[in-house]
């Protein structure tokens, strides 16, 4: 009986062994799994990281579209900041779409996208597999639109881009005054006596201004800004080998009282080209169409009364603005068309040519005066009252009564955005 009652014991003993087994198969799965978790860890922070910096790349790119540049420099910006920010030449792969493709912001043009792959590195995981870990972000930023300009100078460095001097007295009304200048007296105003009420005074350099400044919306001069986008600059510039005449003077007093456009180009606009001029004296009236100026300076003299309506005059070859104190302008650039809003254009070939525009009170430009590479004097007692009148002009020197308007609902120009913000936002 002894005996039957000991084989228990025995078995007890053997069940130590079995304990052995499992642990020896459960050990590496336990191991295993442990690190796993540890690298799914650093997966999710490395995943992080790589959102993190889509956010820094798309932000970089924005600031560019907001100042205009073109694809390749927003491509350059976002790259730039994403290496900047630990990303991985190598091993990432960085995509950019200056308007979305995908999402809530698809195909809009105020916003950014960029798109960042990863193949990540395994390393306790290889175990399992030894493919990489594929990882992506996405990022969008959209320029948030602030206040409108009606006057722009595009000059990059010069000091006094926009300058305002003598005893002028300048009323922006619902508008901004903007200089892309780097210039520590970007926007320069000279004299005691000279007055400017605006919105708001932006520079990308500094501002010298004087107790005359009022600005609506700001307490003071917005310096160190973003540049701000040249709204025309992707217009084409009329055709070249148009047939010209050389009319050296226009107006009632010789006998051409109507100036009516001649021929007409591919696109269906009506134009006419002068070589050389031409001066305006008297009474004229100019017919809806694009008016070409080669060389020479377009004049209106003295008490000249010169009409236009859905009119566009394009200078090139050096030709120049001249309008005289005492005329009479009215003046309104095409609402549509390739020239929409353009009512003076400047070719951008014409670096350091002069323009000077007088008017009475009274005189109105609706539309923009837009001289990319010229420098305008706008002076004389010119209201520009009842319509939009736009300056975009590599500088700008007020030294007379003006007052401008931006209401330009149905001018067919174009916005001059400032005090743009930048959101990301998905």
């Amino acid at each position: 009986m002894a005996c039957a009652f000991s084989r228990p014991g025995r078995f007890r003993q053997d069940g130590s062994g079995s304990v052995a087994v499992i642990t020896a198969l459960v050990f590496p799965i336990l191991i295993g799994g442990m690190a796993l978790g540890a690298e799914a860890s650093f997966w999710y922070l490395s995943q992080r990281k790589l959102q993190q910096i889509g956010d820094l790349a798309v932000y970089a790119a924005a600031v560019q579209k907001r100042s205009g540049r073109d694809e390749t420099a927003m491509h350059g910006a976002a790259v730039t900041a994403a290496h900047a920010s630990g990303l991985d030449a190598g091993a990432d792969e960085l995509t950019l779409h200056p308007s979305p493709v995908s999402g809530a912001f698809a195909g809009r043009d105020d916003a950014v996208e960029v798109r960042l792959v990863r193949q990540q590195e395994r390393y306790f995981s290889l175990i399992y597999s030894d493919r990489p870990v594929t990882m992506s972000a996405r990022a969008v930023a959209q320029i948030r639109e602030g206040a409108d300009a009606c006057v722009l100078a595009l000059d990059p460095s010069g000091g006094g881009a926009i300058t305002v001097s003598g005893s002028s007295s300048i009323t922006f009304d619902g508008c901004d005054v903007a200089a892309n200048s780097a210039a520590k007296d970007a926007f320069d105003m000279q004299g005691g006596r000279a007055e400017l009420t605006t919105g708001c005074v932006s520079t990308v350099g500094g501002a010298d201004i004087t107790s005359n400044l009022t600005m609506r919306d700001c307490a003071s001069p917005r310096t160190e800004a973003p540049a701000v986008r040249d709204p025309y600059a992707d217009v084409p510039e009329p055709p070249t080998g148009l047939t010209c005449e050389r009319q050296a003077k226009v107006g009632s007093g010789n006998g051409v009282p109507r100036v009516v456009p001649t021929t007409q180009l591919p696109d269906g606009t009506k134009v006419k080209c002068y070589q050389g001029g031409p001066s305006i004296k008297g009474d004229v009236t100019f017919d809806p169409g694009l008016y070409v100026i080669e060389g020479g300076t377009l004049s209106i003299n003295a008490n000249s009364r010169v009409f236009g309506e859905g009119v566009t005059f394009h200078l090139r070859g050096g030709a120049s603005l001249a309008f005289n104190g005492g005329a009479s302008i009215d003046l309104t650039a095409p609402a549509t068309g390739p020239y929409a809003g353009l009512l003076f254009f400047g070719s951008r070939d014409d670096s350091g040519v002069d323009h000077t525009i007088n008017g009475s009170a009274g005189s109105r430009l609706a539309g923009a005066v837009y001289l990319p590479s010229g420098s305008l004097g706008y002076s004389g007692n010119f209201t520009g009252s009842g319509g939009c009148t736009q300056i975009v002009a590599r500088r700008v020197e007020f030294t007379g009564n003006s007052t401008l308007d931006v209401d330009c609902t149905a001018a067919g120009t174009r916005r001059i955005a400032v005090r743009q913000t930048i959101a990301l936002v998905e």
